[in-house]
């Protein structure tokens, strides 16, 4: 599951020169190609040869003399007759190299137009860091059980006329809906990555895998998976179950954790030291999951989310544990979500009903006399004894959102009633604080619920944001899948200025119990 970035050497170019990346691998095919047709060539010139050998051949026998013994004769039937078939498969062969030559320069055009839509991504990427647009991947989920659709005739028929949103390309998702009574439905959707239902979890992760490249060059990061409830958005993040039944199947934060711990082993001597909080925000209060005793009932003090003096947020006393391992990181990651509340709906059977927060921060511990900050980096401290501090290197928030839902389709009622007015409030203030940016406001509408006050340093520009937007295929879902999708393209409009290697930032020992 190893991954590494690829990136080009300052003022270069991607894979210049280099046949290991995809522009070599296509310039080595293409050479194979090539020395295909002359091949081919050369076959049908023998093809030519032979037959002109045998039409000199017939005009030799019929210059012979009538008397010419019977076995002459014959041999000149038997050259007639091979020119024949010599003729025959010549134009067969021609046919044939007219084909090859074809299926060559169509397999030519189809290697250039991949070629170069990877250097469009990889320009359109280099694009939006710079311009520090948010990233917005589209994974549409496969139709379920739970969609209904599945008990309908037509669609066990193998008819796919209830799937209403489908991938077109890599970057492009249409929305496709006649309903009787309703405007016919059909827009397309454009975003930096779109996954279809038969994308797996390992090429959802490839695009992500480059982002911890960037944590640990000190840029802050934050993945969170985005918008309507059932649309596969815990799968993405978690996988299918804890533990996972397969490794295939395991979630981003599990493989990016794993990931991380793989960064940091390839050098040894300079590896930062790796502490986690795990938060939920459950009806706009913020819990320490990490400090829960009580896996039945939400237990535990009500955290505030503070900004400090220097502008950025913090959450005062929330636990913080070291971490060496990926299996320490599991064994933390399996008691919190025990903890994470949860509700079944008509939707979901095992509906989460907070928003789940796992924050990673990197730390390298540096001596007082040596608090230099490096070039174009500026370090926040902590301190850890005589004589050092612990530097903030760079923070890492994986995110899963809970889902917004219509309280008539969910069929909630009570206390999941009001857990579900809380979570679509709190993902509407999300949306509004997105279409300010996009908007470029005056004001910014962060501390209208604890989840944006939480995630403010990330949204705003001081990290590298990727939101990964889960939607439903089914028609049954379509409005939902509507307003998701346009959340998404409004959340691409936002320009936040190119993200920047860790910020100043203040002590923050003070606010944080110390790590376990």
């Amino acid at each position: 599951m190893a991954c590494y970035e690829r990136r080009p050497p300052s003022g270069g170019n991607f894979n210049s020169g280099d046949s290991s990346g995809p522009i070599g691998r296509g310039f080595s095919n293409l050479r194979s190609f090539q020395l295909q047709r002359q091949a081919r060539v050369k076959d049908e010139r023998i093809v030519e040869l032979e037959t002109e050998n045998a039409l000199l051949h017939l005009k030799l026998a019929e210059h012979w003399p009538s008397s010419a013994h019977p076995a002459l004769v014959q041999l000149c039937h038997l050259i007639q007759v091979n020119v024949t078939m010599l003729h025959t498969r010549l134009f067969f062969t021609t046919c044939q190299s007219e084909i090859f030559r074809l299926q060559l320069s169509l397999k030519e055009m189809d290697m250039r137009y991949h070629l170069e839509k990877q250097r469009r991504r990889e320009l359109h990427n280099t694009l939006v860091e710079l311009k520090g647009n948010i990233r917005v991947h589209c994974r549409i989920r496969p139709l379920l059980l739970l969609d209904g659709e599945l008990d309908d005739p037509v669609s066990q028929n193998g008819s796919s006329s209830q799937e209403v949103a489908h991938a077109m390309d890599e970057e492009t998702i249409l929305v496709q809906c006649h309903r009787p009574g309703h405007p016919l439905i059909n827009k397309t959707y454009n975003f930096e990555r779109v996954y279809g239902p038969a994308d797996s979890q390992t090429a959802v992760f490839a695009d992500v895998c480059p982002l911890l490249t960037s944590l640990l060059d000190g840029y802050n990061v934050c993945i969170m998976a985005y918008r309507q409830t059932g649309s596969g958005k815990s799968y993405t993040m978690l996988g299918p179950g804890l533990p996972s039944d397969g490794h295939s199947d395991v979630g981003l934060i599990p493989r990016a954790v794993e990931e991380l711990f793989r960064l940091i082993s390839e050098n040894p001597s300079g590896s930062p030291k790796v502490d986690v909080s795990i938060v939920e925000i459950y009806n706009n209060d913020v819990f320490d999951l990490l400090a829960k005793d009580n896996s039945t009932v939400v237990s535990g003090i009500k955290h505030e989310v503070v900004t400090t003096q220097d502008g950025w947020t913090e959450v005062p006393l929330l636990t913080r544990r070291a971490i060496t391992s990926v299996l320490e990181f599991m064994e933390l990651f399996h008691q919190s979500l025990q903890l994470r509340a949860r509700n079944p709906t008509l939707v979901h059977a095992d509906s989460s009903r907070s928003h789940l927060i796992i924050m990673m921060t990197l730390t390298a511990a540096t001596s007082l006399a040596s608090i230099d900050q490096r070039p174009g980096q500026s370090l926040s401290r902590e301190r850890t004894g005589a004589g050092k501090r612990n530097q903030v290197w760079s923070r890492l928030q994986l995110v899963d959102l809970a889902g917004s839902e219509c309280a008539g389709v969910s069929g909630v009622t009570g206390l999941a009633l009001r857990e579900t007015s809380f979570i679509n409030r709190s993902l509407a203030a999300l949306a509004d604080v997105l279409g300010a940016l996009s908007e470029r406001r005056g004001h910014i509408p962060y501390r209208n619920s604890k989840l944006t006050h939480l995630l403010q340093d990330s949204i705003r520009g001081d990290a590298k944001l990727l939101v990964i937007l889960c939607v439903s295929p089914g028609q049954k879902h379509v409005v939902e899948t509507l307003q998701s999708l346009g959340s998404g393209t409004r959340a691409r409009q936002v320009k936040r200025g190119q993200a920047r290697k860790k910020p100043p930032h203040s002590q923050i020992k003070e606010l944080c119990l110390g790590s376990a």
